[in-house]
């Protein structure tokens, strides 16, 4: 059964391009457009893995994180992809961060090594 990544990001180009890139690698994807619709969407979805973007509408990246790492048992890696320069700082259990724009190769070589 394959794994599952959550992508999280509002922009449309991003989404897309993720999505194309984990699917070309074997993964199952489901997408989030914000933050807020993050939240129903990994309840629904329990996905293995979250690309997370910081800055969004509704909703920013990390409320969303402080959000679900509050469920019980959250042990879900999550990666930040944003375009933000501090973004080291606002999610202090992330398993890696990609500022943007971010290698594929390195990106797709991190999810894996997470979800083996």
């Amino acid at each position: 059964m394959s794994k599952k990544i959550m992508i999280v990001d509002d922009d449309p180009a991003i989404t897309k391009y993720l999505d194309t890139l984990f699917t070309d690698n074997g993964y199952d994807t489901c997408i989030a457009v914000d933050g807020k619709k993050a939240v129903d969407v990994y309840e629904a979805e329990k996905p293995d893995l979250i690309t997370l973007d910081l800055e969004m509408p509704e909703e920013w990246g990390p409320r969303f994180f402080r959000k679900i790492s509050k469920s019980k048992g959250f042990n879900t890696p999550v990666i930040v992809v944003s375009g933000l320069s501090s973004t080291k700082y606002s999610i202090p259990k992330a398993a890696a961060v990609f500022g943007k724009p971010f290698d594929a190769q390195k990106l797709v070589e991190k999810v894996s090594e997470l979800l083996s």
